[in-house]
């Protein structure tokens, strides 16, 4: 499946500038074809102003026909077969089972929200209706609905090159809601990217939608990503990534004359608490499992345990032990690109130079650097160190973690009380454990989107109740999630409409109901006409 290497804006291949990059593939160093053309500041401008022009038709589009659209996107991805695994294979590294799996999460989620759209209740449907009589002010006629904030401009992910990236959650979400979305491909992957956006594109055509509905734009300049969100026509964005690279988002965005919101996931060491109890019934257990969530992936999953909390004496020595050995048997494998590895290097050259932090496992084959191969490494502390070294609090993204062995009970409050926001937490406990753990999981409340009890925080479901988020830096916005099906709330914002004739209302607010919605009608949940 050949490729072109331009931009696709509003259904129109575009390559204004005269620029370009190559993806490279991670094991190796091989330069793959074509060169990308890199977006230019007027084709910024193209892509937006497409997508502010289809606004209001695709705003006005009923949830069946975006229902069918995503379902479109999803047989569109599916089309095209082997060809786009191979090339995600070649651009990230990943293995094909890993991307056959990634792919059927993507194609899950886009199908997940053509069901949340055919439901109904994401719109948050509330009437009040008059009360003309009423003494000694009369109620006026009150209907709210959530509608589509505008145009969304949503940044590709390098870790996931499917389902964080061209069509991912964040797309699928956003289109959910009703918003066009603008994607900067990821440059990591932009070969993925151009044959996602292509089955994207034909599905917004074959739906008899706005072109402007979707644009890729490709790309690694720092200058055309701040005019993405600075741009007067995006309304909001949507960001998986480093903590620098997300804050500088947000930064841009409280910039501007008018600041929009960023959702941006970003850092988290997703810190495991590990009881004396649950130590000694299964220690052997717990550490294959924290050796597999430390690893998997090269360790380049945002819910990555890259901290592990005990409490000093002879089941925690022995964990430590045992699981400083599980690190070493570890095989290096290709990372995502020679960026992230090098990131990762500098990382535990950091760690390294902390007085009285150790390494006590690390892989025993030695990494190839051409190959962009990391050694998984584990480290441990004191909680007094910890305590008195910001540094260990930062994370150190791929196969990497610090064991941190608190003096007491008390002392593991005070460690769990210093972290910053995480996306998950985790405790391992038995029943004589969790009767004394209320304080901690209490703090562990305050500090993570997702609490987590004798689990592991790698594997995140896509589901209603998912929530993948958590206070900063964690991510920007701790009210809202990037995975699951209310990820669609990151991209409404609900309007009052008051004393409306009928006839200008949104159709969710007629009074007849035609689309059998769930509403709150005074008070009280019905589908019924009124």
């Amino acid at each position: 499946m050949s490729l072109h290497g331009k931009n696709l804006i509003a259904g129109v291949l575009s390559a204004h500038g005269s620029h370009a990059f190559h993806a490279m593939n991670p094991a190796g160093g091989a330069v793959l074809e074509p060169a990308f053309c890199e977006t230019t500041l007027e084709e910024v401008d193209l892509a937006m102003a497409g997508a502010e022009g289809a606004y209001t038709a695709f705003r006005k589009s009923s949830a069946e026909q975006r229902a069918r659209l995503l379902e479109r996107i999803a047989d569109g991805i599916l089309a095209l077969g082997d060809a786009l695994l191979e090339r995600a294979r070649a651009e990230s590294g990943l293995p094909l089972d890993r991307l056959t799996g990634e792919r059927g999460r993507t194609v899950g989620q886009l199908r997940q929200f053509a069901e949340v759209l055919r439901e109904g209740s994401w719109c948050d449907i509330r009437i009040d209706t008059a009360l003309p009589e009423r003494t000694p002010l009369p109620r006026p006629d009150l209907r709210r609905v959530l509608v589509p904030i505008g145009p969304v401009v949503v940044f590709g992910a390098s870790n996931f090159p499917l389902a964080f990236s061209v069509a991912g959650g964040d797309t699928a979400s956003a289109l959910a809601a009703g918003c066009p979305v603008v994607v900067k491909g990821h440059p990591a992957h932009p070969g993925t990217s151009e044959l996602v956006a292509t089955a994207v594109s034909q599905a917004v055509a074959e739906a008899g939608l706005p072109a402007g509905v979707f644009s890729l734009l490709q790309g690694s300049r720092t200058e055309f990503a701040v005019a993405l969100v600075k741009h007067p026509l995006t309304s909001a964005v949507g960001f998986t990534g480093s903590h620098r690279g997300g804050r500088a988002l947000l930064d841009a965005a409280n910039s501007r004359r008018d600041p929009i919101p960023v959702f941006a996931e970003m850092s988290s060491l997703n810190p495991v608490f590990l009881m004396p109890g649950a130590l000694r019934e299964r220690g052997e257990s717990i550490v294959q499992g924290l050796k597999t969530s430390i690893t998997a992936g090269m360790g380049q999953f945002c819910t990555k345990p890259g901290l592990v909390f005990g409490i000093r004496g002879a089941e925690w020595e022995q964990l430590s032990n045992s699981l400083g050995q599980a690190i070493a048997s570890t095989t290096p494998a290709s990372m995502l690109h020679a960026g992230i590895c090098s990131a990762y290097q500098s990382g535990l050259d950091a760690l390294a130079k902390v007085d009285a932090v150790r390494c006590v496992g690390r892989s025993a084959t030695a990494a190839r650097a051409e190959y962009s191969e990391p050694q998984a490494t584990l480290w441990a502390t004191s909680g007094e160190v910890f305590l008195r070294e910001p540094l260990l609090r930062e994370e150190v993204f791929g196969p990497s973690s610090l064991l941190v062995e608190a003096a007491d009970a008390d002392e593991l409050l005070s460690v769990a009380r210093v972290l910053g926001g995480q996306l998950t937490a985790t405790v391992h406990g038995n029943a004589a454990d969790f009767a004394g753990a209320g304080p901690l999981l209490e703090i562990l409340e305050r500090k993570a989107g997702r609490v987590i009890v004798n689990g592991y925080p790698t594997g995140v479901e896509v589901c209603p109740a998912m929530h993948h988020g958590g206070p900063y830096p964690a991510t920007t916005d701790v009210r809202f999630t990037s995975v699951g099906t209310a990820s669609i709330q990151r991209w409404l914002r609900p309007v009052c409409y008051q004393n409306f004739p009928e006839t200008v209302l949104p159709r969710e607010l007629w009074n007849d109901n035609p689309e059998g919605r769930m509403r709150r009608v005074n008070g009280r949940l019905s589908t019924e006409a009124l």
